[in-house]
């Protein structure tokens, strides 16, 4: 079955240029393509793909207010596009439900890569910036508002699914987990849809997010 993606992009070069390189994999279908947050919105709700790639700014209805939308009413994966590492924006995306983001300078394997691992339940964290926009985020969270304490909220989980919370937190893949835990990796997996599932998060980036708010990991530890 293919990987069904809706690119939204108001640059129509761009656009044009992820869709081409999309439609080349056998394993991936584009089925629509909006200029702007508000035809992104439309082209979800009527071709209900698996993965929206979606610019942060465009007009009409920004990107930011459409991934908000899409993550409410969908379980769409939205994935933002931005021109720099560290535009503001990206912070309310990943509260707003994205599940990662890319440069629009990406790779024509990094962007074939991200939509798969997206579309599988994966999140984008394993680039370095990925996860500094989170630590970063959370920073200025906390600077203006208490964190929630973790026993709060982290009361539901046992043991090991917290450990696997705080490896999560730190960037670990599954296999990475599996190996410092010594367990198999589909026992991580459980763990992984465990936390998920407790804590009421859509995916691992909310989770990591989790991690840092409660202050089970902070910014700088190891």
């Amino acid at each position: 079955m293919s990987i069904r993606v809706v690119v939204a992009d108001d640059q129509e070069l761009v656009r044009s240029g992820f869709s081409m390189i999309l439609e080349a994999q056998q394993d991936i279908e584009v089925v629509a393509e909006a200029g702007d947050g508000l035809e992104a919105l439309a082209a979800v709700r009527r071709h209900t793909p698996d993965v929206l790639l979606l610019d942060i700014r465009m007009p009409h209805m920004d990107g930011l207010e459409a991934a908000r939308l899409v993550c409410a009413e969908s379980g769409c994966k939205v994935v933002m596009l931005t021109t720099f590492d560290l535009d503001e924006y990206v912070y309310e995306a990943l509260y707003a439900g994205a599940s990662g983001f890319l440069l629009k300078d990406v790779r024509r394997d990094d962007l074939v890569h991200a939509v798969r691992v997206v579309a599988a339940g994966d999140s984008l964290l394993a680039p370095s910036v990925t996860r500094r926009l989170v630590t970063d985020m959370i920073r200025r969270r906390r600077a203006e508002a208490a964190p929630e304490p973790a026993p709060a909220r982290l009361g539901a989980l046992t043991a090991r699914e917290e450990e696997t919370l705080r490896l999560l937190a730190r960037g670990l893949s599954n296999a990475e987990i599996a190996t410092t835990l010594f367990v198999s990796e589909h026992t991580v997996k459980t763990h992984v849809s465990n936390v998920l599932s407790k804590l009421g998060l859509r995916d691992r980036v909310q989770a990591v997010i989790c991690a840092y708010e409660t202050g089970l990991v902070t910014p700088g530890s190891p």
